[in-house]
């Protein structure tokens, strides 16, 4: 079966840009946060193919690579869709609007075969029917899918035989052969079973030339290609198998016109909880990658050459892709890593989102590599009985270090919150009564179409890459049609009340345009009130006669494991990394400052950052918690702890800057135990007393102990760091300011002396030099 050849798909500048104005309304209010890291990776023009992965959110991946895309170039990314979701109502109009290439998939057009089949004990290669009719539905380049019992292996036809013969081209699993003793398996329990044979599928032949010529003409006008080469989007941690067919497009673009120099962007996506309502996402862009001239050569040879340069470019990007993407090969793993994480970052330190996929991919390939080491495997234990603790306590990890007894500031702040809880709940509920109906049939047809799609296929766990996209598909289809119900209903009660002609007709319009402000709004409030109902725990945990000895145990094990994971990390890292110290990642000593203004929808947090809620709907009374309840010198500059003597201000965590990726405004819910290393500095500026003293000591320790001097910065590895190039001390004075232009130290200057008269002398004296007058000045 030939592919359907691609249409003319309109992709004009002002179609992609009112549907890039559309998305982004939409997925600003599915995301809380979307964060990109290396965005200046992205070539500003020239053709240009962005590889993608994992596909863990269906529909959203594209679109919130095409926006960020967007944002940073204005350039248009026209993705590769599979011709059955082009099919589809609404996902293929914008589609198309977007400029999509259609694919067509031999498995969207599988039919059943006729019989059942098996495989001859002789010849992997030979299958043998029962009551088939291969010569009438089979054809060679066709395929052959047997059913899911043996994970829908597949193979190509090289023969058809006879209606009860064919060969296959290559055993079932590949070269390999790795699928065909579990098939074999699985017929010989069948056949104790009484049953005879599998069910088996039909795949036609696809023929993408067509598609590749249509992406090949766009390369070589500069275009920009969005494509997911795993095929299809999964929810496992780790990345599937690759597909060639991207490595096809660069080198075959590339054979085809020497001029066309394209580029591969590596794209990795990294979520926090994806299928969840108002969750965060980082879009990571790797270095650019060029295509080697050998491996174009080899590609226009064709035949072993041409397949070899292909597998060989699809390793290079596979490679790029692991720089950009934190691969787990289950989720537990992926869970204690996280936990290490958290455990390693100081508390009221921070980590911005891309900095915690970083730091989350070195922890991933540390522990991969050391796994078998006895103290990372009693490490692994430690965790996981710490995390067990928490569950038991129902607190996070960043809430340990704060939740402590506090006398009655203590019962003071949970009645507080308690009250904003309810002025919150107050603000949210009208909208959440209104909108309660597309909530509720966005996750009940949300989860069948998860069933559906686990079902019907091979690599997913559990079907959660599919939830967020039909979460916001049903939403779009159901949200006007209730507006219109309401608005209908509005005008009614406006008709029973004989309101005036005036206000019959303006009702319906009045309240359909008013409605999605009024929601917007409810949901800001409701997202503060979660917030404040997330801080409870803690205060209601300390408040329990009785919980205090288990709150310390709590304390004294974290800060234990804290230390314990230093060590490992001091210890094992230069093993891994010869270059370790040198470019080590550690956590800031501040939230990271940020571009923007400051006003009513973003306000300017205590640590500095604009990037925090503002004053307007997006928790309008945080400032309360900073000031109200301050009770110190310092609360106009942020919230003062709770601990009475301690007089340091401490700083609201928010979201954009806290790496906990659930937290929120409200999560400094009690305050900071008063230093036991005061002895090292009383006066200190840092937000971390204790656990910044303990940073400081863990680096000295190593410095000790390794004999050289240990940078306090991020990873300098990249400009996009968002900006934490942070250093403490005193910066060492270059020997000179450029080749050639040495740099002398004459004298100190007094700090109480004016600078007027500081810098006075030493300008009439360069005056003199320069007007060739002797110096006179001594």
């Amino acid at each position: 079966m030939a592919a359907a050849t691609p249409v003319k798909i309109d992709s004009s500048h002002l179609s992609y840009e009112a549907s890039i104005l559309f998305w982004k309304l939409i997925v600003n209010i599915f995301f809380r946060e979307i964060r990109p890291r290396g965005a200046f990776n992205i070539p500003r023009k020239g053709p240009v193919i962005f590889v993608a992965a994992p596909h863990n959110n269906q529909f959203l991946d594209p679109l919130l690579l095409s926006l960020q895309v967007h944002r940073e170039t204005h350039r248009h990314v026209q993705f590769l869709t599979a011709a059955k979701s082009l099919n589809r109502q609404f996902v293929g109009l914008f589609s198309r609007l977007m400029g999509s290439i259609p694919v067509a998939r031999a498995a969207d057009d599988a039919k059943p075969g006729t019989g059942r089949v098996c495989l001859s004990e002789e010849d992997p290669c030979l299958v043998i029917g029962e009551g088939t009719q291969f010569t009438a539905e089979f054809a060679p380049r066709m395929q052959i899918m047997l059913p899911k019992t043996v994970n829908y292996a597949t193979a190509e036809v090289a023969e058809v035989v006879s209606d009860t013969q064919l060969r296959i081209k290559k055993e079932f699993g590949g070269d390999s052969g790795k699928r065909t003793a579990k098939v074999k398996e699985k017929l010989a329990e069948l056949r104790r079973d009484g049953q005879v044979g599998l069910e088996f599928k039909i795949l036609p032949y696809v023929d993408q030339q067509q598609m590749y010529q249509y992406v090949y003409e766009s390369l070589r006008h500069g275009g920009s290609i969005g494509i997911f080469p795993e095929g299809g989007s999964h929810d496992r941690t780790d990345l599937l198998p690759l597909k060639a067919g991207v490595s096809i497009m660069a080198l075959g673009a590339m054979a085809n016109d020497p001029e066309c120099h394209v580029k591969i962007v590596p794209v990795g996506f990294s979520y926090f909880h994806p299928h969840r309502f108002r969750s965060r996402a980082v879009i990571e862009f790797g270095s650019a990658l060029d295509v080697p001239t050998e491996f174009v050569e080899m590609y226009k040879q064709g035949g072993v050459q041409k397949r070899e340069a292909v597998s060989k470019f699809l390793d290079l990007i596979y490679d790029g892709l692991k720089t950009v993407t934190v691969r787990a090969p289950d989720y537990d793993t992926l869970m204690l890593i996280q936990a290490a994480r958290r455990l390693y970052k100081t508390p009221a330190q921070h980590l911005t989102l891309g900095q915690v996929v970083e730091l989350n991919r070195r922890l991933l390939e540390g522990y991969t590599h050391f796994k078998d080491e006895h103290r990372i495997q009693k490490l692994r234990q430690d965790v996981l009985k710490y995390n067990r603790l928490l569950r038991d306590l129902g607190l996070r990890d960043h809430q340990v270090p704060r939740a402590q007894k506090a006398n009655w500031k203590t019962l003071g702040l949970l009645t507080y919150r308690v009250g904003l809880l309810i002025v919150w709940t107050i603000f949210a509920l009208p909208g959440t009564i209104l909108n309660g109906p597309i909530f509720i049939l966005a996750s009940i047809l949300s989860r069948q179409k998860a069933k559906e799609a686990l079902a019907a296929s091979t690599v997913k766990l559990k079907g959660r890459d599919v939830l967020a996209t039909w979460k916001v598909l049903i939403s779009l289809g159901v949200a006007p049609v209730l507006y219109l119900l309401y608005a209908f209903l509005a005008t009614l009660i406006a008709i029973r009340a004989n309101a005036t002609t005036k206000w019959k007709i303006m009702t319906p319009l009045i309240v359909f345009m008013a409605l999605p402000f009024m929601n917007i709004a409810a949901l800001k409030f409701g997202e503060a009130g979660m917030d404040v109902l997330k801080s409870l725990r803690p205060l209601v945990v300390a408040s329990v006669p009785g919980q205090q000895r288990t709150l310390d145990k709590l304390r004294a094990m974290r800060e234990q494991l804290s230390n314990e994971v230093a060590d490992v990390i001091n210890d094992f890292g230069p093993k891994l990394y010869e270059d370790f110290n040198q470019w080590r990642m550690l956590p800031s000593a501040s939230a990271p400052p940020s571009s923007g203004t400051p006003g009513l929808w973003r306000r300017k947090s205590s640590t500095g950052a604009v990037d925090a809620q503002g004053l307007g709907l997006i928790h309008p009374m945080t400032w309360i918690d900073e000031r109200l309840f301050g009770w110190s010198r310092s609360a106009h500059r942020g919230t003062s702890a709770w601990a009475g003597s301690f007089e340091e201000p401490s700083h609201t965590g928010t979201p954009e800057d806290s790496d906990e990726e659930d937290a929120g405004d409200y999560d400094h819910v009690i305050g900071l135990v008063p230093g036991h290393d005061d002895h090292l500095g009383s006066k200190t500026r840092s937000r971390n007393n204790s656990y910044a003293n303990l940073q400081r000591l863990r680096l000295s320790s190593l410095a000790q102990t390794t004999g050289t001097d240990v940078p306090s910065a991020f990873s300098p590895s990249s400009p996009d760091d968002d900006g934490l190039q942070i250093r403490t001390g005193h910066r060492a004075r270059r020997e000179s300011l450029s080749d050639g232009v040495p740099v002398q130290r004459l004298a100190a200057v007094d700090r109480r002396e004016p600078f007027s008269d500081a810098t006075g002398d030493l300008n009439e004296e360069i005056r003199q030099g320069k007007n060739g007058q002797p110096n006179n000045i001594t």
